[in-house]
């Protein structure tokens, strides 16, 4: 008895909290009866009539421990003074009944069964180790096949008839017998696979591997060898043993983990996991039976086979196919099911959890509170603040706990001033789902409030993405005083005035606050007061207050504006017509609730000028934060006011209908007759038609819109007559950014255009957008076909809305788990490497300015510009240091300088061994200070870019579906006069005197009088309408081009003939239905390798050939006669489809998980000169020969696709030598790891800036990071790792670092580019890993390596339960660590 006590005691001392790791293994026999507490023998679980527990049953309790706290099953003992006692009569422990839940039984197995998971999981591991296939593994276990467990050699000859693991059938056993006897010994099913098994030896197996590696020749007999010995090295080094993944003994969970609850009705709900385990404990019994009454060998094979089965299907049910059903006809619930998936231990109970003090209500508008308030609904706060309530009252009153209780239910009156003090100092979190981003919660001070509805400030809807049409949110109480603390200074919704996204204002004014301040700053001529000139700010309010001058009037106020203006005389002053310089008494009005000292703003004031206000405010070191959230309340104030004092309201009249419409619409329908007549004379292609027509209509539409919205802003201008509105209100809304678009109030007033086709082709084709557009608007009405048309589109903004949102959280869902574990761990890693960043230009225009995109980065180099002196002289001066975090201010002065570009620090080349270090992140987006170490940067990374995914698969909802959809280029026009330089261009003239551009890369540049050039990049087939060398005016069309085709062309005269081209075969002819022309054009030959051709015979005899791609459309004959410039042939162009997110999305995952496009690319792998050349098999070859080195290369081009390069032209290294998508793999094998970031980075911008939505560039930077972060082992030297092993770098560098110090040959890795689903799961932590995605295969492989997980990341922390080794958690850890040391000092 006392040497029990003893060790329980002992037990209890280990405290099970305080781990730095976890290591998983496989469970040995020994292992497993260690845990248990008893052998279950019966399938039996509670009886029903007692409702206690069977003995030896499933929930017995004399194995598992009491169902009662302190009480033996018979009742003889009771109460905490026998703890530790066993009664002489049940057996059963007196202790409490929670250890019902950690008590673990085990069944013996009348014969040993293999592991599911090792046998079945992808790569099956008994299969690698015994080297057999694992379809003839399952044919041993099932008992369908013996297998030779010994060489059996012929005791005459000597040779080895049957090999070891060799598989005989029935017969086959029987016939060995005959010959060989007892020499033969075979066996079946896991006992045989054990026995397999348990013959491996590791140091003498090992060796041999390595041997038969070194001599192999052949790749696939490679892989399979590596992929042994790497299993091999494995299991040793980890001490488990091959023969525990056959099962001898199996646990049995506790019983409180499966659990039988009492339904009312006297039934029982039981877990699935009691089913599995009785069936297998039924048929281990009857196993055992059968066997003992020597039943034949069929029976007993079949019941093993039976017990192999059942346990299976507790492990992993339906892991073979075949499922075991319970009642109601759903599969049962298995150990596996029971950890993976979105309803699993792992994702449902561990890495989110249900809290305590936490309620959820409806949110409405709380104009009224600051911004650091919520209100809090009396009754709510009551539950949510119980316990502080009932410890004042303990203390206050000096009652007990029960009777403060009893207070508490009665409502006293005494409670509520309680109530009120205890709340006072107390911040309360609320959170809206779905959380996007970390501002889905914010932390506020509660304002208690009658009624049953939470009130929350206006200002913090952006950040919730929440509105008032029955929105909920919950509350939950932050309860220790370090939750409070960090709920005030890091949540508290006055902190987080900056998106973590763009680093720009989210609690910026919208919608009626916006509203109210645009009209109280606007102006509006001839209104009553105008012309009055005051003496001082406080005169013209005054007069205002009194009547005497309206809001909008123009007047000349002393100290704002001047009074008398240059060249101005007396008859001027009284005209205000003549007047420049003026303000209105609304501006004045606004310009006091801004900061003291802040210069006058006299502009019209919208959503753009309030966010600019706001930002220049928080990030300025004159105001900052305090004063920001003052000015932000004082804003929100004044435009709620003057939102009400303007009574504006939508009239029909306010949507002027332009005049000029119907012009637009009938010019553009002579031209489409015009098309259409082309397209019957087969002039053009039916895909030139469609996306002509679509060009039309989409310019048709714009012109509509423009023309429209200088209509509504005549309105605006035009003088006040006195009487009726001072402004257009759909106008004003739409102008100042409070509500509705350009293209919602187009559609309204003006025309509603071309709408989108729901169906998406895959190929992104034709057939997106219907032709024919909607030429009426809402306030017109809608004809009956217009309206089909129109709820065509409306449906594909629902429809995309329920299907994409699902995919955009997926999307962050991934980002997430592949950043996670990234955080600032250092202030400065030391590195000189970096990137070098300059304007982002598409096509001419500048996207990104440099100054924004090196805003709060570390600069790498000193930044010295020249400036001229008075005197005349230049002198030179530093305007950033290297080192430095670069300043607002020194971003306006490069932008001012016209430094082109910069070196700064980026997370990509960071050295930090673990996370990132502050000076490569740079200056944190929310706060403007450099980056703390703790910073979750990872996570804010996947969050910013996740978030707006969601946001905008919203958006096409509100749009209703109109197309819009990119104009495509279709000329070079001078943007600057100046002198033109030809580069790269090849002239010739056509039959019609027209010069037409044969080159593939040519460009024209435009050089200004001032020295700036500009590029224009010239297609091929273009009509140049310049010579080389010319000066040229601003606004010259210099060349032009069909953009929607490539045209082949003959480059000299000659004769036409058609190679490989059969009808057919490789020439198709269909009637177009719409024009009913005949268009021949090129298909995809099934038979043989064909390779059509057009090939001109030129005088002399001179043969020139040019291939044509599949879907080209032929303009000649055979044997026709052509001249230089003639077209023979038309490629069309895939057009420019609609441009909403949708196609965005897909994109994006695309580049994150860095999948090969469907038909990529060819690359060129080095700089030289390109010919063409036709293979054996009588395909295209691109050969390109190096001019340096003499290197050359051959490329075979796959059928159907098309060239972009043509004999003799040169190319650079990394350039597409065929259409299609660029591989980012390509990119990163060819041109290097600083290209491949560069290009993920801006093509997954380009996506995001399509919409308009601002993610600074760091975040896309930390999520490449996390893709790159892996090698691929080219030389495994000296070191553990093996040869096309793919392993972190983090871990290369372990091992490499540990070679060098032994003095051995390191391992050598190329970098290699991972999705981001793959890297998550090579994350260096299994539980990470687990909690991701294919959680079973991840835990196999971690038992077998016998992996250690050290609890880097967050997610591990969160799972284990520990504080997560980011922002305080991180130095809780130091605090921690340094107590521990001295403590043992």
């Amino acid at each position: 008895m006392s040497e029990k006590t003893k060790k329980t005691k002992r037990l209890d001392d280990l405290n099970f909290f305080d781990f730095d790791a976890i290591k998983l293994g496989i469970a040995s026999p020994e292992q497993i009866m260690a845990w248990s507490h008893g052998e279950v023998k019966k399938p039996e679980t509670i009886n029903y009539r007692t409702l206690k527990p069977e003995r030896d049953g499933l929930f017995c309790e004399r194995i598992f421990g009491p169902t009662k706290d302190y009480e033996c099953s018979c009742g003889k003992y009771r109460w905490v003074k026998y703890k530790g006692m066993q009664c002489d009569r049940c057996g059963v422990e007196i202790t409490e009944a929670k250890v019902r839940r950690e008590r673990m039984g085990h069944l013996e197995l009348a014969v040993p069964v293999a592991h599911v998971w090792f046998l079945r999981k992808n790569p099956s591991r008994i299969g690698i180790m015994l080297d057999m296939r694992i379809t003839d593994l399952e044919r041993v276990v099932y008992y369908a096949s013996y297998v030779v467990v010994e060489d059996c050699i012929d005791s005459v000859t000597g040779r080895t008839d049957y090999k070891k693991g060799e598989l005989l059938t029935d017969v086959q056993v029987r016939e060995a017998r005959k010959k060989h006897g007892s020499r033969l010994k075979v066996d079946i099913g896991a006992p045989a696979v054990k026995k397999l098994l348990s013959d491996i030896d590791f140091d003498k197996e090992i060796p041999t591997l390595h041997v038969q590696l070194a001599e192999t020749q052949s790749e696939l007999e490679r892989t399979k060898l590596i992929r042994r010995i790497k299993t091999m090295e494995e299991f040793k080094a980890s001490g488990n043993r091959p023969e525990w993944m056959i099962l001898s003994v199996l646990p049995v969970i506790p019983p409180d983990l499966r659990p039988l609850v009492p339904l009312d009705g006297g039934r029982f709900a039981a877990s699935d996991l009691n089913d599995l385990y009785r069936r297998i404990i039924n048929r281990n019994n009857r196993l055992k039976h059968i066997e003992s009454l020597r039943a034949p060998e069929v029976m007993i094979y079949n019941e093993k086979r039976l017990l192999q089965e059942a346990v299976d299907a507790l492990i992993e049910n339906g892991a073979r196919g075949k499922f075991f059903i319970g009642a109601g006809g759903r599969p049962l619930k298995s150990l596996s099911d029971v950890i993976k998936g979105k309803h699993g231990r792992f994702r449902q109970n561990l890495l989110g959890k249900r809290v305590d003090y936490s309620g959820r209500s409806v949110i409405v508008v709380g104009p009224s509170l600051k911004l650091h308030q919520c209100g809090l609904p009396k009754l709510m706060a009551l539950e949510l603040f119980k316990p502080f309530i009932i410890g004042e009252l303990m203390k206050k009153e000096g009652v007990t706990l029960k009777a403060a209780k009893k207070m508490l239910e009665r409502v006293r009156p005494e409670i509520w001033d309680i109530l009120e003090q205890v709340t006072k100092n107390h911040p309360v979190m609320l959170n809206r789902a779905p959380t996007l981003h970390r501002l889905g919660i914010q932390a506020f001070e509660p304002v208690l409030i009658e009624g049953k509805a939470i009130q929350l400030h206006p200002l913090t809807c952006a950040a919730f993405n929440a509105d008032f049409d029955g929105d909920q949110m919950a509350v939950h109480v932050p309860l220790s005083l370090e939750a409070q603390l960090e709920a005030r200074t890091l949540m508290l919704a006055t902190n987080n005035i900056l998106s973590p996204a763009s680093g720009r204002p989210i609690a910026a004014p919208s919608h009626d606050i916006v509203m109210g301040i645009s009209f109280l700053t606007k102006v509006k001529l001839n209104d009553f007061g105008e012309g009055a000139v005051f003496g001082s700010m406080e005169e013209a309010l005054m007069a205002y207050a009194y009547g005497k001058v309206s809001l909008h009037a123009r007047i000349k106020v002393r100290g704002i504006t001047a009074i008398k203006e240059d060249g101005m005389n007396e008859k001027d002053l009284k005209n205000v017509n003549t007047w420049k310089d003026y303000t209105t008494v609304g501006k004045i009005i606004f310009n006091n609730n801004l900061p003291e000292g802040w210069p006058y703003v006299n502009g019209a004031v919208g959503k753009k000028e309030l966010a600019a206000i706001i930002d220049e405010c928080y990030k300025s070191k004159k105001y900052g934060k305090y004063e920001t959230v003052q000015l932000l309340d004082r804003i929100m104030k004044l435009g709620y006011n003057y939102a009400t004092r303007s009574g504006l309201s939508i009239s029909i009249a306010d949507m002027i209908v332009p005049a000029a419409k119907q012009k637009y619409i009938d010019a553009a329908k002579k031209r489409i007759k015009e098309i259409q007549g082309q397209a019957e004379a087969g002039i053009i292609t039916e895909g030139e038609r469609y996306n002509k027509v679509i060009d039309i209509w989409t310019r048709v539409t714009d012109d509509v819109a423009v023309e429209q919205f200088k209509e509504m802003k005549k309105f605006e201008e035009a003088p006040y007559s006195g009487e009726g509105q001072r402004f257009n209100s759909v106008f004003l809304m739409a102008d100042s950014g409070a509500r509705g678009s350009r293209q919602q109030v187009r559609q309204l007033a003006g025309m509603r255009g071309l709408m989108a086709k729901p169906q998406k082709k895959l190929t992104g084709g034709q057939g997106e957008i219907i032709e024919s557009p909607i030429t009426s608007n809402f306030r017109e009405g809608l004809s009956v076909l217009e309206y089909f048309i129109s709820t065509h589109g409306g449906r594909k903004g629902l429809s995309d809305t329920a299907l994409k949102t699902a995919e955009a959280g997926y999307l962050t869902r991934r980002l997430i788990d592949v950043a996670h574990n990234l955080v600032v761990m250092e202030e400065d890693c030391g590195t000189t490497n970096g990137v070098v960043v300059s304007s982002l230009m598409s096509g001419e225009e500048v996207v990104e300015p440099i100054e924004e995109r090196i805003l709060g980065r570390t600069s790498l180099e000193d930044v010295i510009v020249k400036i001229k002196k008075a005197d005349g002289k230049e002198e030179e001066k530093t305007i950033i240091k290297e080192g430095d975090s670069i300043t607002l201010e020194q971003s306006k002065l490069v932008k001012k300088y016209g430094v082109q570009n910069l070196r700064i620090r980026s997370v990509l080349t960071c050295e930090s061994k673990n996370g990132v270090c502050g000076k490569c992140y740079g200056v944190s987006l929310v706060s403007g200070n450099i980056s703390n170490v703790g910073d979750s940067v990872g996570i804010i990374a996947a969050q910013s870019i996740g978030e707006p995914g969601t946001q905008l698969t919203l958006r096409t909802f509100h749009i209703g579906g109109a197309a819009s959809r990119m104009l495509s280029q279709s000329q070079a026009v001078a943007e600057l006069g100046g002198k033109v330089t030809f580069k790269d261009i090849k002239v010739i003239t056509n039959r019609f005197d027209n010069k037409i551009c044969i080159s593939r890369n040519g460009a024209i540049f435009v050089e200004a009088a001032n020295g700036t050039i500009k590029e224009y990049k010239i297609q091929y087939g273009a009509t140049l309408h310049i010579a080389d060398k010319v000066t040229v005016e601003k606004g010259t069309l210099m060349a032009e081009w069909d953009p929607h085709s490539i045209p082949v062309l003959s480059e000299t005269e000659g004769t036409a003939r058609l190679t490989d081209v059969s009808e057919g075969i490789t020439l198709q002819e269909e009637r177009n239905k719409v024009t009913g022309v005949i268009e021949r054009k090129i298909t995809a030959s099934r038979m043989g390798k064909k390779n059509p051709r057009i090939v001109i015979e030129g005088k002399g005899g001179k043969k020139v050939s040019l291939p044509l791609p599949v879907d080209t459309i032929l303009l000649v004959e055979n044997g026709e006669d052509v001249l230089a410039g003639d077209i023979l042939a038309k490629i069309a162009k895939a057009s420019g489809g609609t441009k909403d997110i949708t196609s965005g999305l897909p994109r994006i995952a695309e580049l994150f998980e860095a999948r090969k496009p469907r038909n990529a690319a060819i690359m060129s792998e080095f700089a030289g000169v390109v010919s063409l050349e036709t293979s054996p098999k009588g395909l295209v070859e691109i050969v390109v020969r190096s001019e340096e080195t003499g290197q050359v290369k051959q490329y075979a081009v796959p059928q159907g696709k098309h060239l972009v390069v043509y004999e003799g032209d040169h190319v650079g290294v990394g350039e597409a030598l065929t259409d299609g998508a660029i591989d980012p793999h390509d990119v990163l094998r060819v041109k290097g790891i600083k290209e491949v970031q560069e290009f993920l980075l801006n093509a997954i911008q380009e996506v995001y800036r399509l919409q308009g939505v601002t993610i600074n560039d760091r975040h896309i930077e930390v999520i490449v990071r996390q893709m790159l972060g892996n090698v691929k082992i080219v030389d495994a030297g000296d070191t553990p790792l093996l040869k096309g092993e793919i392993v972190s770098r983090a871990t290369l560098l372990k091992h490499n670092a540990q070679a060098e110090k032994e003095g051995k040959k390191i391992a050598v890795g190329d970098p290699i580019l991972l999705g981001i689903s793959k890297a998550s799961l090579a994350s260096d932590s299994f539980i990470s890993a687990a909690s991701f995605q294919e959680t079973t295969k991840v835990l196999t492989d971690a038992a077998i390596t016998g992996q250690v997980d050290t609890l880097q990341g967050l997610k591990e922390n969160v799972i284990v339960g520990h504080l997560i080794p980011a922002g305080t958690g991180i130095s809780a850890r130091e605090f921690t660590k340094e107590f521990e040391a001295a403590k043992k000092k």
